[in-house]
């Protein structure tokens, strides 16, 4: 029997009004009924996304007055509970706390060439997959597009500030945290739109360097390839297969896998980026060479062999969780097999197990 699917988040109160939640149009708007003039907006925004700064008390060139008028604009809307780090400080884990209590988790990492940023978009997740610490617990509520945003800014100032061992600029976000961002569509979207636009409206980063994941909701999909967003789709797929997807993946019971690599093959047409396709392998459930061969071949004919691209995922175990990774040998046949089709396979670097990196987990402790 498949798990529930929970698309609508229980209704909960969202934050404060932020400054993050709304379009130079709209933040102009906001400052005029504040009583101040246009230009305040812009100036705040220039602190805000340019200059990454969110306390008021720290904008001298602001008059005094209109600081703590502004500050209505500029409420705290996650704060950390626990920060772990690991991997020599290269990963930072953040469990955030929001205005209602519920928690969210973000991971902060550093490569050689570009420090990356997991954020989530949901406090919990109602996709109901098996193998995730996140679906486990369930959906609490979507975050707000300025809580979203939030856990990027402050991720970019931890960056900057030598958080990861040397100070780097933050280049890439990964909507990959708790929850189904196209289950939260519109307000990540906005969230995407305030990432990429250049300061002072947004935070200036390359939308070739934000991907956003999904589990296959085919209609927004669809939808976000008429954003005009050049943003990479992450397709959550872990197994090629209807009957095991079902399973795994409850969605697959209202979206099947042909109508999945449909939409990923329609959202690489329409705008240009190659797909990636996430695969979690799982010990004696996803890793046999036939699923192997069967995903090579699938992808080659229903997306194109330059459309897509495998990101193999070793599972990170969750505790008491039946699910496990796959032996390093049955990891390296999988691969073989999948580029042996002329797909695009790598594996992804693990990282923070010693810290409860996968999604979740941290959230789950009751910090």
């Amino acid at each position: 029997m498949s798990l529930p699917l929970v698309f609508d988040a229980p209704k909960r109160a969202l934050p404060p009004r932020h400054l993050a939640d709304l379009d130079p149009t709209e933040r102009r708007s906001a400052v005029a009924e504040l009583g101040l003039p246009g230009f305040r907006a812009d100036q705040l925004a220039r602190h805000y996304f340019g200059r990454l700064c969110a306390d008021p008390d720290a904008m001298t060139d602001l008059p005094v007055a209109a600081r703590e008028s502004l500050r209505s604009l500029l409420p705290p809307l996650v704060q950390p509970v626990l920060e772990q780090t690991c991997d020599g400080g290269a990963t930072r884990k953040t469990l955030w706390k929001a205005h209602d209590g519920t928690r969210a988790e973000s991971v902060l990492m550093r490569y050689p060439d570009r420090a990356t940023v997991c954020v989530s978009s949901q406090a919990g997740c109602g996709m109901a997959c098996p193998f995730c610490a996140t679906g486990q617990g369930g959906l609490q509520r979507n975050l707000s597009t300025a809580e979203i945003v939030e856990q990027v800014r402050q991720a970019a100032v931890a960056a900057r500030d030598g958080a990861l061992g040397v100070p780097m600029r933050l280049s890439n976000i990964v909507f990959m945290g708790m929850g189904e961002p196209l289950a939260n569509y519109q307000r990540v979207v906005a969230a995407v739109r305030r990432i990429t636009e250049p300061a002072p409206a947004g935070l200036g980063i390359s939308a070739r360097g934000v991907t956003v994941s999904t589990v296959g909701l085919v209609p927004a999909i669809d939808k976000l390839a008429g954003e005009g967003l050049p943003v990479t789709l992450a397709v959550s797929l872990h197994t090629p297969d209807d009957e095991l997807r079902d399973t795994l993946v409850p969605v697959n019971n209202r979206w099947k896998v042909a109508e999945v690599l449909a939409a990923a093959r329609r959202y690489a047409v329409t705008t240009g980026r190659r797909v990636s396709i996430e695969y979690a392998l799982i010990r004696d459930v996803n890793d046999q060479p036939w699923r192997a061969d069967l995903l090579g071949q699938r992808l080659a004919r229903e997306i194109g062999r330059k459309r897509v691209h495998v990101n193999l995922i070793p599972l990170n175990p969750t505790p008491g969780s039946e699910w496990d990774a796959s032996p390093r040998p049955v990891q390296d046949e999988f691969v073989r097999r999948v580029q042996a089709a002329g797909i695009a396979c790598t594996v992804r670097d693990t990282r923070g197990q010693e810290i409860a990196a996968a999604c979740g987990q941290l959230a789950a402790t009751g910090a």
